[in-house]
This record gives C-alpha cells, sequence and structure tokens, in this order.
C-alpha cells in the first residue's frame, strides 16, 4: 500500500454574484472608474443647461402698442366715417344752447322775400326774414362798426355765418373771434348794439349765443353750419355790400333811400 501523500487543498477563486447563467452582472457604465467627476482621464462632466423660466417682455409690449394704435386708427376712421355721414341739422342739434328757428316754422322768420327800407325783425340779431336785395359782402369781412340787418340776413339767405359781438367787448377778445372769420369765404363779423351776451354767432334759422369767446362750440357751429344752411346754395357771397351803419326808409316811389352804398345792385 502506497502512503497518501500530504491532502492537496483545493485553491478558492471568489466569484461575484451572478446573474442567474453563472455571469457577473455587467456595470454601469462609468461606474466605479477611479478619477470619474474628479477632472481625471475619464468622461468630462456636463455642465448643466440653465433655462430661464422668465418671458422676453420687449417684443411683446411694442407688438401690444402696434395693435392698439392700429386699432385706434381704425376706429377713429369708422368715427369719422359716421359723423361725416351725418346731417348738418343733427350735429347744431348736438350743441347744447343752439336754437332752432326753423323748428318753429313762423312765416316771418321763413319769409324770404326783397324789400327797401328798414326793417323789423323778430330775433336779435336777426337770423331769417324778408331781407334787402343786397347781401353784405362775407368773405371773410371783418366789420369794425354795426351794419345793416337787411343786408346781413340776405348774406345768412346764401349759407353765410355771422359772428356778431358786444359792443365794448375787449379787443383782446375781438381778436380771438376775428381769427375765426378774417379770410375765410361765408364769413362775415361785426359788433352789435344792444347783444344780450358777448357773442352770438348765427345762420339762417340757427343761432347760438355765449360769453366765452374761446367757447368751442361756437367753432362747432360755424363747421356744421357754414354753406350748409344755405337756403339757396351757390349763390355768392362776394360782390355784396361793404360799408356799416343801417338803411332808411323806402322812398315814396318806391326805391331805397341805403346809407351803406351797395357793391351790387342786383341780389337773388
Amino acid at each position: 500500500m502506497s502512503t497518501p501523500g500530504p491532502e492537496r487543498v483545493p485553491s478558492t477563486v471568489k466569484v461575484g454574484k451572478t446573474t442567474g447563467q453563472g455571469k457577473p452582472p455587467a456595470k454601469k457604465a462609468g461606474a466605479n472608474r477611479p478619477n470619474a467627476g474628479k477632472g481625471g482621464k475619464g468622461r468630462k462632466p456636463v455642465t448643466p443647461v440653465k433655462v430661464s423660466g422668465g418671458r422676453n417682455w420687449g417684443p411683446i409690449a411694442v407688438a401690444g402698442v402696434v395693435v392698439l394704435i392700429a386699432a385706434g386708427i381704425i376706429g377713429y376712421g369708422v368715427y369719422a366715417s359716421v359723423q361725416g355721414s351725418r346731417a348738418w341739422t343733427d350735429k347744431l342739434a348736438d350743441i347744447k344752447g343752439v336754437v332752432n328757428y326753423r323748428a318753429q316754422k313762423n312765416a316771418t322768420l321763413d319769409d324770404r322775400t326783397h324789400k327797401d327800407g328798414a326793417l323789423t325783425y323778430l330775433t336779435s340779431p336777426p337770423v331769417g326774414g324778408s331781407h334787402n336785395p343786397t347781401w353784405q359782402n362775407c368773405m371773410g369781412d371783418v366789420y369794425t362798426e354795426p351794419i345793416a340787418n337787411e343786408h346781413a340776413v340776405h348774406s345768412l339767405e346764401h349759407g353765410a355765418v355771422w359772428v356778431t359781438y358786444k359792443q365794448g367787448l375787449a379787443a383782446d377778445q375781438v381778436a380771438v373771434l376775428q381769427k375765426k372769420v378774417e379770410g375765410k369765404d361765408y364769413m362775415f363779423m361785426s359788433p352789435y348794439t344792444g347783444l344780450d351776451k358777448n357773442v352770438s354767432v348765427q345762420v339762417w334759422g340757427y343761432q347760438y349765443k355765449t360769453d366765452d369767446v374761446n367757447d368751442s362750440s361756437i367753432d362747432a357751429f360755424i363747421s356744421a353750419a357754414r354753406l350748409k344752411a344755405s337756403m339757396e346754395p351757390g349763390a355768392a357771397c362776394s360782390s355784396g355790400n361793404t360799408t356799416t351803419g343801417p338803411v332808411t326808409a323806402a322812398t315814396s316811389n318806391g326805391a331805397s333811400m341805403d346809407t351803406a352804398t351797395p357793391g351790387s345792385s342786383s341780389g337773388s
């Protein structure tokens, strides 16, 4: 019999946990790398991208302003179109304080016959009625003395606006009114004796009175009624009487003794 040798001890081999097939599980990429995340030779760390949570309001604000401006322009265009299509009588009716004498259907006020000599009127200043055959020149004329009602009413019939003011009104206030009249056709202006307000503006059948020469309603009245209030569209405002003062009574032979020398002996 042979003598057994020293017992052979098998070497031990450590094996990691297996996957069930005898193989260790795969490691995640980059795991256990000695220099990972420390600036070594491994993959460089990815710098996170910062995302701003706020909006850039500049372009949005600009776009909003553009939209508002466009809307305003369109809105004004619509408003202007509607206003432009409204009747001038409606525009006058919107002005508080305007008196519509046409609505009274008064035969004396509506009378448009030509008569010589001094005439009597229902309103002061007059806004209609029979009148002198010659109109007062109304091509932006500014008269510094009272003019004859009889000539002025004929001008109203032609579509002119007559601006009158109280005698003795301060010069600077008269100058404000003068700027509204001077050089503008179908406009004329004169002081008026016994006027109950500082200013009275009239066209045929309509009148507005105020104590304030800067009253915006004066401009609104002129804008709405000038020419449009004419009873004889197309009738002239030139070649009329250009002097001041009253007319006298007619003579017995029917001719008038007019102290204001007319620029034209005929009228419409």
